[in-house]
């Protein structure tokens, strides 16, 4: 029997930011497309080969931990990216927290 369901990505452009959780090197991307399983994503083309690394996103009202999965050469120049969600784990949201909020625990 053949699935009917999938999930399909929607038009989602905006600005964000990533940082890839191993080095905390960020980068301003643009957000093209989104689904609750990933993204598509338009970065500089100076910018590293960032395949296998994780990651976490902003863009506008999402953030979304995940695993870079390709990135590949665009005609601009510019690197396209495709990211896999990952469900969060315990450290990685107190990590989150703990960044957010410095300073809170001592008040």
């Amino acid at each position: 029997m053949e699935e009917r369901r999938q999930i399909n990505r929607v038009d989602y452009p905006t600005k964000s930011v990533i940082v890839v959780c191993d080095t905390m090197d960020k980068y301003f991307v643009e957000t093209e497309n989104v689904s609750p399983l990933g993204m598509g994503l338009k970065l500089d083309g100076d910018a590293p080969d960032l395949t296998g690394k994780d990651i976490i996103i902003v863009a506008e009202t999402l953030i979304m931990y995940s695993t870079v999965v390709r990135q590949e050469k665009a005609i601009d120049g510019s690197w396209t990216v495709g990211i896999q969600a990952k469900k969060f784990t315990s450290d990685v949201l107190q990590y989150l927290f703990d960044s957010i909020t410095p300073g809170l625990k001592d008040e």
